[in-house]
């Protein structure tokens, strides 16, 4: 008999305890759920740098720039200057707007200390 006094017992408390956790589920006052987002980052915008023709800056000194500002080997460099002198326009490159800001200001201010009127412009793409 002592066992079945027992085994009522457990009984009891396992549904003391059910009934406990039915009552600690229930949303009342003061509770709240918190839920974690993660943040979606956009792609920054790009801009293309791009070199207009004139006709008194060198072949050479655009060529120069190329490999100087934009990383071009020489072969690179003298093909987007043909284009530059062909179609009066070439692309040096696509960057990030506060990069390609940069690299037109550098570009600028070499051709102004170097006297040549060579102009660089950067759109959005």
């Amino acid at each position: 008999m002592p066992l079945r006094a027992n085994a009522n017992i457990e009984m009891t408390v396992r549904m003391a305890d059910d009934d406990r956790k039915r009552k600690s589920d229930q949303s009342g006052p003061g509770t709240a759920v918190i839920t974690k987002t993660k943040p979606q980052t956009k792609r920054p915008n790009l801009y293309r740098v791009l070199l207009l023709n004139d006709d008194y800056t060198p072949m050479e000194f655009v060529v120069h720039v190329l490999e100087r500002f934009f990383n071009k080997d020489h072969e690179a460099a003298h093909r987007i200057m043909m284009h530059v002198h062909q179609h009066g326009i070439g692309e040096c490159g696509i960057f990030t707007y506060e990069v390609a800001e940069t690299k037109v200001t550098q570009v600028m201010d070499f051709a102004r200390k170097h006297q040549h009127p060579l102009q660089c412009i950067m759109e959005k793409k």
